[in-house]
């Protein structure tokens, strides 16, 4: 099943010192002809996924994970 994900999104790593995220990318960007407007439009959706995520429960459970 991955291998059939993999040929429909392609996956993006990203990484520093304190996080490894790895992306499967489902908006196709190449819609948007301007080079720059594409870098920030990608950039937004990453934001605004971010932010979606920390208001999920799951957000709160992963944050409980560092609990004593």
């Amino acid at each position: 099943m991955d291998d059939f994900l993999d040929e429909l999104y392609p996956e993006l790593t990203l990484e520093t010192d304190d996080i490894r995220m790895i992306l499967a990318i489902k908006k196709n960007y190449s819609e948007i002809e301007d080079f720059k407007k594409r870098k920030e439009e990608f950039a937004k959706d990453l934001h605004d996924f971010v932010n979606e995520f920390l208001e999920t429960p799951q957000s709160d459970d992963f944050m409980r994970y560092f609990d004593d």
